[in-house]
């Protein structure tokens, strides 16, 4: 994708201060220092310079892709005097739309401070309007955020906006849940006596544990081949990633970093014929939460796919599985019980290409974990 950067003279009134020459232009390495400090005052209130473990994150995610160039990566602002009052972290990824191939960008965290900032701002979202772009989506927006892609000429998924949770042990889910804001819920001295009376509960109630999708088994693969089972199966969607083979391992491993959502694993999902029908990508933390990122399957074999994941899950001893909605998969996962939906961050696009808009508001689009900010340390981490 193209990303039009421009200069744009700026007009304040502000006592006598004169008017600034500002530039939209693409993020460089020197950049760092100054956004990654930006992003942990606005983002983690915090005012002392971000540390180099956040500085390396951010070069290592946002300029190490192989799909990488100037062109089709970050962002920022310039005022014309050695400052940046705004910017935008996006990581490219390529698609296919229609036969045709798309690189796109996710973007990850729109940042600005001040007056300068609110200029700033101003100028990129004028750089990523409908009108300019080939393909640029978030997964994670604001409701304000999502008021000004609309108004860029961008459009809203509602089912992609939310995240399912099947809860397989329900009290110490609820913990690790709640425990985001209150951590202390999720110390052994609560989780522990939890654990206990979830014994009790699932032998009184057999529906916490799921059925498994008769004749099928779940077997461990290396998450490096997840792309081989994919591939065949993502065919039925008009828009889906590319997943060329350096794509796809850089993304497994930049994903890797992510410590605190526990190891990176892959399942593929065997019929009682032998037939692979399906797979699925997730990050387990022992005993605690199944992150899951992405699922395929053969058209028509969702409900196998879907119900033998969640079984396997449940014996690997996970108290909740969590992962993004998709419309293919949602009368699928809602047989589930125990299982709730939740409205992540509103999911928006905007795109100058007519096909694509409306091959994502008819659902023939594949999104899917990888290619989201699922597993962004910028998340969970700094």
């Amino acid at each position: 994708m193209k990303v039009e950067v421009g200069t744009m003279r700026v007009e304040r009134s502000l006592g006598r201060e004169t008017s600034r020459l500002g530039t939209v232009r693409a993020m460089e390495l020197r950049d760092i220092p100054i956004v990654s400090s930006m992003f942990t005052r606005i983002f983690r209130k915090r005012e002392h310079a971000a540390n180099q473990e956040l500085r390396q994150y951010i070069e290592t995610t946002f300029f190490g892709s192989p799909l990488y160039a100037p062109e089709n990566g970050s962002i920022v602002y310039d005022d014309g005097a050695g400052g940046i009052g705004s910017a935008i972290l996006a990581l490219p990824m390529e698609f296919t739309v229609n036969g045709r191939r798309t690189m796109a960008r996710l973007l990850c965290a729109f940042m600005s401070e001040g007056k300068a900032g609110a200029v700033g701002a101003a100028c990129l979202a004028r750089a990523m309007r409908a009108a300019r772009q080939d393909m640029c989506f978030s997964d994670n927006s604001s409701p304000v955020s999502a008021d000004h892609w609309v108004a860029g000429g961008g459009i809203v998924l509602p089912v992609q906006s939310l995240d399912w949770r099947r809860s397989f042990r329900p009290l110490k889910a609820w913990a690790l849940t709640i425990g985001r804001q209150a951590p202390v819920l999720r110390s052994r001295v609560i989780t522990g006596p939890l654990s206990v009376a979830d014994g009790i509960l699932r032998r009184r109630r057999p529906s916490t544990k799921p059925s498994g999708a008769a004749g099928c088994t779940a077997r461990a693969i290396d998450p490096s081949a997840f792309i081989e089972c994919a591939e065949p199966m993502l065919q039925r969607f008009a828009v889906r990633p590319v997943w060329s083979r350096s794509e796809f391992d850089w993304l497994v491993a930049v994903a890797r970093l992510n410590s605190n959502l526990g190891e990176l694993l892959c399942r593929e999902v065997v019929d009682g014929n032998g037939r692979v029908i399906g797979a699925y990508l997730y990050f387990g933390k022992a005993g605690s939460t199944a992150t899951v990122l992405n699922i395929v399957c053969e058209a028509g074999r969702e409900l196998d796919v879907t119900a033998q994941m969640f079984h396997a899950l449940d014996a690997e001893g996970y108290a909740l599985a969590i992962g993004s909605a998709q419309p293919f998969l949602m009368n699928a996962i809602s047989r589930q019980r125990w299982l709730s939906f939740h409205h992540r961050g509103y999911f928006c696009m905007v795109t100058r290409h007519a096909d694509l808009k409306e091959a994502a508001l008819r659902n023939e689009i594949y999104i899917g974990g990888l290619a989201s900010e699922s597993w962004s340390r910028l998340l969970t981490d700094f």
